[in-house]
Formats: structure tokens, sequence, C-alpha cells
């Protein structure tokens, strides 16, 4: 939710603010189960909320969700001061992750077209971890989840 509010706050079209709020949906369809400390092996929700997503949402919007766990490597990787910024949790999943991307990596990374959004959603993700933050409720995002659903299956932009 936090995300999603910080995407809210920089003006974000509807999609990324779709995106910034469904990211982790991974970790509740995947049968792997949902993020634990003690986890020493990556779970990939990222893949598991992409996939989850495609049949409903554009692919901007899947994309982000599959990219963000990349965005956050390459970030390590692309920009000095990023990897301070991360929580607890995210420096112990970036290891599971395999840690910042290589020069190869960040080439890669950069070839997909939604590269840049994904880069934004990841942004919002790690500002958005701040304990008893008052958000809007999952709710008040339905509206805006129905419209971009609702687009998609019309063949519109959201």
């Amino acid at each position: 939710l936090q995300g999603a509010w910080f995407a809210e706050k920089d003006g974000a079209p509807d999609e990324l603010v779709a995106a910034a709020l469904l990211h982790d949906i991974g970790h509740y369809t995947s049968e792997f189960g949902t993020y634990s400390p003690e986890d020493v092996e990556d779970k990939h929700h990222d893949e598991a909320g992409g996939e989850v997503l495609a049949p409903f949402f554009p692919p901007v919007i899947v994309e982000c969700v599959r990219l963000h766990v990349a965005a956050k490597r390459y970030l390590c990787a692309t920009d000095p001061t990023y990897f301070g910024r991360l929580s607890q949790a995210s420096v112990h999943t970036l290891s599971l992750q395999g840690g910042p991307m290589n020069a190869e990596e960040v080439a890669e990374f950069r070839k997909n077209p939604f590269h840049e959004e994904a880069v934004r959603v990841r942004i919002w993700d790690e500002s958005g971890k701040i304990a008893n933050m008052k958000t809007r409720t999952f709710r008040d995002y339905v509206p805006l989840l129905q419209r971009v659903v609702t687009q998609f299956a019309a063949g519109k932009p959201a």
C-alpha cells in the first residue's frame, strides 16, 4: 500500500500505481509462500506475480511486477547510494536473488522496454517500508484496478 501511495504522490499514471500496489502479489500466489527472514533461497515471487497478472493487466504492469527484483539488483549496481537505502529484509533477499547485477546483466536489463518503469516501482517499494504509516486502504484502489483491467480487456490504454 505504501508503494502505491508514493506512486500517487509522484503523480504516476494509473498503470504504475497499480504496479506499485501489486508488485508483491507473487508472495501470495506462489506455491513457495511468502518471505521469511530465515529463507535460504529465492522464492521467485516476481515471476509468480507476473504470471498471475498477465491475463488481466497490461504489459507495463506485468513487466514492472516481473522486473521489480531485477530493478533492485540493477539499482544496487548502478547507484552507489541505493544499497544504503535498502531495508534489512531487502538486503537479505538481495543476497538470495543474485546480488547486484554485473555489467552484462545491466545491459540486458536496459533492453527491456519497461525497465525505467520497473525502476520507478522499485524505488517506491523501497520507500514504502515505514512502520505504522497511514495510507489508503486496498479497497480504495479497487476502482483504479477495475479501470485498468477494463481498459486492458477492451484493448485501450488505461
